[in-house]
């Protein structure tokens, strides 16, 4: 299954250069997600932006596979990659800034997506855990009575790229997506689980 890793952000709450190359316990951060994603048995794609030259050579040396997109947004990256790999099966896609995401959660998230015989699937992760990790909090959305952060982690079909899909919310209570990183004190708190071996 194709997985898009979106790199090409500035990172300009983190404020240390290219984010993606920001490095957790000696290693970049996209080098974690990377992994995950091929140990999950996927085909990785990077998609960067003008924004991250340095990232896109790193890629380059490490033999990834790369889409440089126009950086106009998010989304607009995500549907120009597709358009251009003419993907029109399911795919991945995930921020680059989740070092503590596992391969076994990815299997996880496609196997309740295909349980659920939509197009597309979003992953969400419960406010309340969130706090307690210590890691910051940005978007937020309630499900009944529970407030959920978005994880970054989706799966969209590549033939309705162009259109709004019918998609499975999955509320998941599973701690790699947690730590995403956005700030100084969110990358204290990556490094100390990884310093630890809990990660």
């Amino acid at each position: 299954m194709l997985a898009l890793i979106m790199g090409g952000g500035e990172g300009r709450r983190l404020g240390m250069g290219e984010k993606p190359l920001v490095t957790v316990h000696g290693k970049p951060m996209l080098s974690y997600v990377v992994r995950a994603f091929e140990q999950a048995r996927c085909e990785v794609i990077v998609v960067l932006t003008f924004r991250t030259p340095h990232t896109l050579n790193w890629c380059h040396a490490q033999g990834l596979s790369t889409i440089t997109t126009k950086g106009i947004g998010y989304i607009e990256d995500l549907v120009e990659a597709i358009d251009e790999v003419e993907e029109k099966n399911p795919f991945f896609t995930s921020v680059s800034d989740l070092p503590c995401i596992r391969s076994s959660t990815i299997q996880y998230i496609l196997s309740l997506y295909r349980n659920s015989k939509k197009p597309a699937c979003s992953t969400w992760i419960p406010v309340q855990l969130v706090k307690e990790s210590g890691i910051s909090i940005g978007y937020t959305e309630h499900f009944g009575k529970v407030e959920v952060c978005p994880t970054g982690v989706n799966i969209l079909l590549g033939s309705q790229i162009h259109e709004e899909q019918e998609e499975c919310r999955l509320v998941l209570d599973v701690p790699d997506l947690i730590y995403h990183v956005n700030t100084r004190s969110d990358l204290e708190t990556v490094n100390r689980l990884q310093q630890k071996g809990l990660s």
